[in-house]
């Protein structure tokens, strides 16, 4: 679940390659209308499972707040795991957007906002492909980068990625965002994490 916990949180930003190691080539093509993501701040999150989830996410810190993209990101996390996950891994993100007083769940357009996504293994294997050695720091730290995740538990030290230049659409505009990101497996609820933070664009 660490694996992808962090990759459904950085690929809802866009910034699935910067969270999996792998190449850097522009996440999106620009388009009219289109924003540059200059920062994200106010970083907050917090398990959201019925308790008896068998994966838990027991700690997840990011730096520096607010996260300056392009720039330097620094990510700790912890989690554990009863039980094996294998293909296939559905995830489903609910995204929401702060409209004054009420929370706007955004719908799922180009696979940004609220998508269901029905195999996070093949996505990570898109990424980087089978049979490839898995990239820095996740090797040192003995952290899969491929199903199955076996049953135990994880531990990624404080570690520094480089985040590109992110084009974010016209329609996803500054302020305050929360993320609930599910992860099941044959109807089972695996784990779940709720993020929350907020968007700056030019």
């Amino acid at each position: 679940m660490l694996r992808a916990a962090l990759a459904l949180a950085l690929c809802a930003l866009q910034l699935c390659p910067a969270a999996l190691g792998g190449s850097q080539p522009p996440l999106l093509v620009e388009r009219s209308g289109s924003r540059r993501l200059s920062k994200v701040g106010g970083f907050a999150w917090e398990n959201c499972g019925d308790g008896r989830d068998p994966v838990v996410l027991q700690s997840l810190s990011v730096a520096p707040d607010p996260i300056s993209i392009p720039g330097s990101l620094r990510v700790s996390a912890a989690a554990s795991s009863s039980k094996t996950m294998a293909s296939p891994l559905k995830a489903v993100l609910v995204v929401e957007k702060a409209l004054g007083d009420l929370w706007i769940q955004l719908p799922c357009i180009d696979q940004l906002g609220s998508c269901t996504y029905n195999d996070v293994c093949t996505i990570l294997d898109n990424l980087i492909p089978p049979g490839t050695t898995c990239p820095e720091p996740l090797l040192t730290y003995g952290i899969p980068c491929h199903c199955p995740f076996k049953a135990g538990s994880y531990s990624l030290p404080a570690s520094d990625f480089d985040l590109p230049d992110v084009e974010l659409p016209a329609w996803m505009t500054n302020g305050n965002y929360r993320v609930r990101a599910a992860v099941s497996s044959g109807g089972e609820e695996l784990g779940c994490v709720k993020l929350a933070f907020s968007l700056q664009s030019q």
